[in-house]
C-alpha cells in the first residue's frame, strides 16, 4: 500500500509543479515529508526504505518511543505545538522544530540547544488566517520576532511553515499558501540562509505546491487512516 500510495504522491506533486503560473524562487525541489502521527514505528522504516528521508512528528512523547525502538536513521520534524516543557526533549531528539510560534518559545529553544551545544534548525509557523483555534505567529507578532532573530546565537531559522483552514473546497486554501509564498519572498530577500516553505497537508498539498511550497507535510495519503487506539 505504501509503495502505491507514494508514487501517487509524487505523481500529484510533479503536476502540481507543471501547473505553476509562474517561475517560484522556491524552486522545483519538493521534500516530502512523511508524517507518522498514530502510526506504527514499522510505518517509518518502511517509509525509509523506499527512499523518504524525512519524517515527522506531533507529539514529542511518541517520537521519543519511536526513535527509542527504531535503528537510526532519516531527519526528523516536530510539526506539532510545542510546550515549553517539553523543549529539552525536543531539541534533543528532531533535527526540524517546525513549529515555533513564540518569542518565548524562541528564547526557551535557543537556550537549551546552547546548554547541550546544539545549533537547532527550525521554522516560524504563521498564522496567516489568524484562526484563534490555531497556534502560529500572527502578521504583528512575527514582525516583532523577525527583529530579534539575530539575537539567539543557538538557532538557524530555515524559513516557515504555514498551516490552512480545512474547508470543503481547497481551492478556498489558495489566498492562505499564496500570502505563505509572498512571506517566504520577503524573507528570503531578508535572510539569503532561508530557504523551506512548508505548507500543506494531505488534503491540500497539491494547491500548497502551485502556490509555492517546497516541503509538504503529508500522513493520510501516505499511511492511510490514523490509528488513535495506540499509545505512546
Amino acid at each position: 500500500m505504501l509503495t502505491n500510495n507514494l508514487q501517487v504522491v509524487q505523481d500529484k506533486i510533479r503536476m502540481a509543479l507543471q501547473k505553476r503560473k509562474n517561475k517560484k524562487i522556491t524552486g522545483s525541489d519538493v521534500t516530502l515529508v512523511a508524517v507518522t502521527k498514530n502510526h506504527p514505528p514499522e510505518v517509518i522504516e518502511a517509509a525509509l526504505a523506499l527512499g523518504i528521508k524525512d519524517i515527522g512528528e506531533n507529539r514529542v512523547q511518541e517520537a521519543k518511543h519511536k526513535k527509542e525502538v527504531l535503528p537510526t536513521g532519516g531527519c526528523w520534524h516536530l510539526i506539532g505545538h510545542l510546550q515549553s516543557n517539553k523543549v529539552r526533549h525536543a531539541v534533543g531528539m528532531f533535527d526540524i522544530i517546525e513549529s515555533v510560534d513564540s518569542l518565548h518559545l524562541l528564547a526557551e529553544i535557543d537556550k537549551e540547544a546552547g546548554r547541550i551545544g546544539k545549533v537547532q534548525e527550525i521554522l516560524l509557523q504563521l498564522n496567516i488566517a489568524d484562526e484563534k483555534q490555531k497556534f502560529g505567529f500572527s502578521k504583528n507578532e512575527y514582525l516583532k520576532a523577525l527583529t530579534k532573530l539575530d539575537d539567539y546565537r543557538y538557532l538557524r531559522i530555515r524559513g516557515i511553515m504555514v498551516i490552512a483552514h480545512q474547508c470543503d473546497d481547497i481551492e478556498e486554501t489558495r489566498p492562505v499558501f499564496a500570502s505563505g509564498y509572498r512571506i517566504y519572498c520577503d524573507l528570503k530577500a531578508a535572510r539569503q540562509e532561508i530557504d523551506i516553505l512548508s505548507m500543506g497537508m494531505s488534503g491540500d498539498y497539491t494547491v500548497a505546491v502551485e502556490e509555492g511550497a517546497n516541503t509538504v507535510r503529508v500522513g493520510t495519503a501516505l499511511f492511510g487512516q490514523r490509528d488513535y487506539n495506540l499509545k505512546f
